[in-house]
């Protein structure tokens, strides 16, 4: 069985041990390039990470015979652009979420790879967790019933390295990340809510900054229809006292609460009874969607995380925005 030689586009954080090492120790799947603008850290991060290859120009990268498919893990402003660059060059596109600045880039991506003949996956890695499994099962069964609303809460006190406008992190710069820490992390609760409820199909949603520290959201809020009649609510709020994330799928015979990116146990709460699902996340947290990715690539499989898929939350994002 072949082995899928992959090439990196950026180096940053997300890949030093949430997804990059994913991509050596996932089963038939190899890393043999990285690329970044600066040279000297590319070749840094090789050295490190025991990658035979660096670049500091992602043609160069994309170019390489010797590398199968491409995984973009820059900022959601160069994701386009890459992946187009690379559904070109007739390679497969892995590409980090959010999948885009917008919904129309997203459909732009969608249409070039698809004229190319080539997969488009993106980095919703929740979709391949056991405690997000867990909790898709639970729905899937019944356990609480049919499914009424959600309600999703997020809040948390503004982060220090927002404070600074002259070093801004781009994730809080509109241009670069498409809406500030909303579309960093709501994106993956509404993701995992698309997988396990459906597609959303109406949204109203409301956006501000409250604070005037940097020119992205720092709070929004909103409601939504899934296609199956399931409605939901949501605050997400970036510059409160303290921090909460909870989510709440409430049915007509029980509730389940979770939360997105804390450790606590999954909550299945039916009439008085309690049961508590207690999961670890793995080391390398994207390893187990990269193995339905190389899966997906050799034959064998099927990622469960889609463009199309990818897409739709980025759709939901942009209404919440009020795009």
């Amino acid at each position: 069985m072949r082995t899928i030689r992959w090439g990196m586009i950026g180096c940053g954080d997300v890949t030093e041990v949430k997804s990059g090492p994913g991509f050596q120790k996932a089963d038939n799947s190899s890393l043999v390039a990285v690329m970044r603008r600066n040279g000297a850290l590319a070749r840094n991060y090789a050295e490190r990470h025991h990658v035979p290859r660096w670049y500091d120009d992602a043609d160069a990268l994309i170019r390489d015979a010797e590398v199968d498919a491409v995984y973009i893990a820059t900022p959601p402003s160069s994701h386009k652009q890459y992946a187009v660059m690379s559904a070109a060059a007739g390679k497969p596109v892995y590409v980090e979420k959010p999948m885009a600045l917008n919904f129309g880039e997203c459909q732009e991506m969608i249409q070039k790879c698809g004229s190319a003949g080539v997969p488009l996956l993106v980095a919703y890695y929740r979709r391949a967790l056991p405690r997000f499994l867990k909790i898709k099962e639970l729905v899937d069964s019944g356990a609480i019933g049919e499914v009424r609303f959600v309600s999703v809460t997020l809040y948390q006190p503004m982060a220090p390295e927002d404070l600074t406008s002259e070093t801004l992190p781009w994730r809080v710069v509109p241009e670069i990340a498409g809406g500030g820490r909303f579309v960093d992390l709501a994106s993956h609760t509404l993701d995992f809510l698309d997988f396990t409820l459906g597609p959303i199909v109406e949204v109203l949603g409301r956006a501000s900054n409250q604070t005037g520290t940097y020119q992205a959201p720092d709070i929004v809020t909103g409601s939504f229809r899934f296609a199956s009649g399931v409605h939901g609510t949501g605050a997400w709020c970036f510059n409160s006292y303290d921090k909460c994330d909870v989510t709440e799928i409430v049915g007509n015979n029980g509730k389940i609460s979770f939360s997105t990116f804390d450790a606590e146990p999954v909550m299945l709460i039916t009439g008085k009874d309690v049961s508590e699902y207690a999961f670890d996340y793995p080391q390398h947290i994207a390893q187990p969607l990269i193995q339905t990715v190389v899966n997906e690539l050799i034959g064998v499989g099927k990622c469960p995380s889609t463009g199309e898929s990818a897409a739709r939350t980025s759709w939901v994002m942009d209404q919440m925005l009020g795009g």
